[in-house]
C-alpha cells in the first residue's frame, strides 16, 4: 500500500522526488550523527552499572537508540529510491525534436 501510494506520489513527480531526497537527507544525517558513540556509552553504563542502569532508564535509552538507528536507515533507504529515479531521468536520452519544435 505505501510503496504504491509513494511511487503514485513522489516517484512519479520529479520536483516531490528531489525534496523526499533532501528531507530523507538530512533525516539520515541527524538520526546516525554520533549513534555509534551513544550505543557504545549506553553499552559502558549497562555493562559497569548492571542492573541499577537498567532500572534508571539504560535499557529504555538503549532501545531508543535502536529504534533512531532503524528510522535513519528507513531515511536512507528512501533517499536511494528518490536519487535512484532522479538519476535514471537524468541518464535518459531527450525525445528527438518535433518539426514545430525545429521551426521555431
Amino acid at each position: 500500500m505505501f510503496r504504491r501510494w509513494f511511487h503514485r506520489a513522489v516517484l512519479s513527480r520529479l520536483w516531490a522526488a528531489y525534496l523526499c531526497l533532501g528531507l530523507s537527507f538530512f533525516v539520515f544525517g541527524a538520526g546516525t550523527l554520533n549513534i555509534v558513540y551513544l550505543l557504545r556509552a549506553n553499552a559502558d553504563l549497562l555493562w559497569t552499572y548492571g542492573w541499577q542502569a537498567v532500572m534508571d532508564g539504560g535499557l529504555r535509552q538503549l532501545v531508543e537508540l535502536l529504534a533512531t538507528g532503524y528510522a535513519a536507515m528507513a531515511a536512507y533507504v528512501l533517499f536511494k529510491a528518490c536519487e535512484y529515479r532522479l538519476v535514471h531521468w537524468l541518464k535518459e536520452e531527450p525525445a528527438p525534436a518535433t518539426e514545430k519544435e525545429t521551426e521555431e
